[in-house]
């Protein structure tokens, strides 16, 4: 994630410049000068360069040593960065907590809750400082499991959910153990979040939206063949990829940070393609595709 962005500075540019020259030529021919346009010019900019100084702000605050040995204690990937990427995904931790909202029914949302979910935003987003995740959400934690009706319920089908419009809902106790147990490649975290990738016109169909559209028909192909690997058991990844092609791209995500090496090893044309879509080798943190 960058402080400022070239396309926001861009649009807003743009925006102040005809909105205030606009004004400006209205009132000069009204006879009250070109101070309105300009006071409106420097308004608009100004609202719109606001996240960004924002994020300045945030990224001057220093990080906090617990959290720092949270992440060196449950974030592989984390523990192999230099100095460099370590501050970098310090930093998209810092803004991810900053902009992002969290909500518990039934249960304390946590320092430790919150950190979980935002070392998953900075790892999937590290390899592409460029990238955002695709909007603002809210994060809300339940206890345990929960049903369809979004009922607490021990039996319930799901520890996760994302919607394209509205909440991710996450398990609490989900949460806590997709970390503690960082090399199984069942994260709710990163599941949830690859979901966010994949939304478009409120429909995930396994295809995430940042992906180049050159390479689309190319991923098509290579994962209604890893779909087939995984429904007669030939694959690493669960059963549950085989739901669905948007479940298929959760679950490699878990897998390709989780279980790099194993994923490379026994899939290796996902693996590229994983490689390729985040910028980044997870077997070797921090180094990117180019």
């Amino acid at each position: 994630m960058q402080i400022v962005r070239r396309a926001v500075v861009g649009v807003y540019g743009v925006l102040a410049f005809v909105l205030g020259g606009m004004v400006s030529w209205i009132g000069v021919r009204m006879g009250i000068g070109m101070w309105v346009g300009a006071l409106i010019a420097f308004g608009v900019f100004a609202w719109g360069m606001w996240p960004s100084w924002r994020r300045w702000r945030v990224a001057r605050q220093p990080f906090p040593a617990a959290w720092r040995l949270w992440l060196e204690a449950h974030v592989p990937f984390y523990r192999g960065l230099d100095a460099v990427g370590r501050r970098r995904f310090e930093r998209d931790v810092q803004f991810f907590l900053d902009e992002q909202r969290f909500e518990g029914v039934g249960v304390e949302v946590t320092e430790t809750l919150r950190l979980a979910v935002a070392a998953g935003a900075a790892l999937l987003l590290h390899g592409r400082p460029n990238w955002e995740l695709p909007a603002r959400r809210t994060f809300l934690f339940y206890a345990g499991r929960f049903n369809e009706d979004y009922d607490e319920d021990a039996l319930g089908d799901y520890e996760g959910m994302a919607h394209a419009q509205g909440p991710v809902i996450l398990s609490a106790k989900a949460v806590e153990m997709g970390w503690a147990v960082p090399h199984d490649g069942d994260n709710v975290v990163l599941h949830e979040l690859a979901h966010l990738f994949d939304f478009e016109n409120l429909d995930a169909d396994g295809i995430p939206t940042l992906l180049n559209p050159a390479s689309a028909e190319a991923w098509r192909r290579l994962m209604r063949a890893e779909m087939v690997k995984v429904r007669q058991g030939r694959s690493v990844l669960r059963r549950y990829a085989a739901t669905s092609a948007a479940e298929f791209f959760a679950v490699a995500v878990e897998n390709f940070f989780e279980r790099p090496e194993l994923l490379a090893h026994r899939h290796p044309e996902l693996f590229e393609a994983l490689c390729a879509f985040f910028n980044l080798d997870p077997r070797s943190s921090g180094q990117t595709q180019g």
